[in-house]
């Protein structure tokens, strides 16, 4: 390795310079050596013929000249092998063009940060970050040997485990298309709940030892920070691999039935509440609570509260306790609260 041009956890454009390499590997150089050779023979050959050409028409010139044809050939179907040989030895069809137009082995390589496969939709997103460059500035790496480690966080994948008596429930989930929702461990803003995830695909098979079966959804991402430092220029995604998240997968369809927060509802003994804004007051209305889970409440639609009618989203705790303290302890659940 002749020069370094990244630095390790830098951000780098698709086709961006990596490092340079000096070429010593017997192999490659033997290779671009006969490739250069058999060029060179062809040359030779195309000359004679066309001096045999120039000579005129007779027995003798017409007969050199089907040689040196059919030899021609020959050169030509090992010049296309040798030319292979060096496409598998990683050169790219620009170096194996410019050794044949100057007609000098290649004695430096550098290496290139791969293009994208769509170039029309280049975005910061599609940015490549290094992380990790084993190598050093002067060793000698051998072939095969991992030189860089380049990636792309903008689609990544969830890894779910759920229990083995789960699997028909998640079944049932990716054959009516649900949407899934994902949230990061350590977090209970609803803002940091990610919607709409799709259920890609199941596993074949339940791990023998965790008797966990595994599902897989799709991750978009994107790039919330972006600074620099040193002359280079250093990203942050916003979800990164290995990080752990609670999945939340829907299980069954609710039909004509009332959604809300899990913080608009509030349990009193066997009954639960709501509170509906009325002028200034909030009224304290009794629902019926058919499901519940972290986030949401599915309550009847009876009549009690009709779909679109304003309720409080937060806080119904909190007002169910401020009109017990002023009530010295019983509650009228007619009782309205100003606040």
């Amino acid at each position: 390795v002749t020069k370094i041009y990244q630095i390790e956890g830098a951000a780098i454009q698709p086709g961006s310079p990596l490092f340079d390499m000096r070429l010593t590997h017997e192999e490659l150089v033997t290779a671009q050596r006969d490739y250069l050779r058999s060029a060179e023979n062809i040359d030779v050959v195309n000359r004679e013929i066309k001096r045999l050409e120039s000579v005129g028409e007779g027995t003798l010139a017409g007969k050199r000249i089907l040689e040196q044809q059919y030899e021609k050939q020959k050169m030509e179907a090992t010049f296309v092998a040798e030319r292979q040989a060096l496409l598998l030895h990683g050169l790219n069809e620009q170096q194996i063009k410019t050794i044949l137009d100057k007609r000098e082995l290649l004695k430096t390589l550098t290496v290139f940060a791969p293009e994208l496969e769509d170039k029309q939709s280049q975005s910061a997103e599609q940015t490549f970050h290094l992380q990790e460059l084993p190598v050093k500035l002067g060793q000698q790496v051998e072939a095969g040997q991992s030189l860089a480690i380049l990636a792309n966080h903008e689609a990544l994948y969830l890894e779910g485990r759920a229990f083995e008596n789960d699997v028909p429930n998640l079944r049932k989930a990716l054959a009516a298309g649900w949407k899934v929702t994902a949230r990061p461990n350590g977090t209970a803003d609803e803002a940091e709940l990610i919607k709409d995830l799709d259920l890609l695909y199941l596993a074949d098979h339940i791990d023998a030892e965790t008797r966990a079966f595994t599902f897989y959804l799709a991750l978009p991402n994107s790039i919330v920070s972006e600074r620099e430092a040193n002359g280079s220029k250093f990203i942050q995604w916003k979800y990164r691999p290995g990080q752990r998240m609670e999945l939340f997968v829907p299980i069954e369809l609710w039909e004509e039935k009332i959604v809300l927060p899990v913080d608009a509802v509030v349990t009193e003994g066997a009954e639960n509440y709501i509170f509906v804004p009325n002028g200034k007051n909030f009224v304290r209305t009794p629902v019926h609570v058919e499901y519940r889970d972290l986030q949401n409440v599915v309550i009847e639609n009876d009549g009690s509260v009709f779909p679109g009618t304003a309720v409080v989203g937060k806080g119904a705790y909190q007002m169910q306790l401020a009109i017990k303290n002023k009530a010295g302890g019983g509650i009228d659940p007619h009782a309205g609260h100003n606040h």
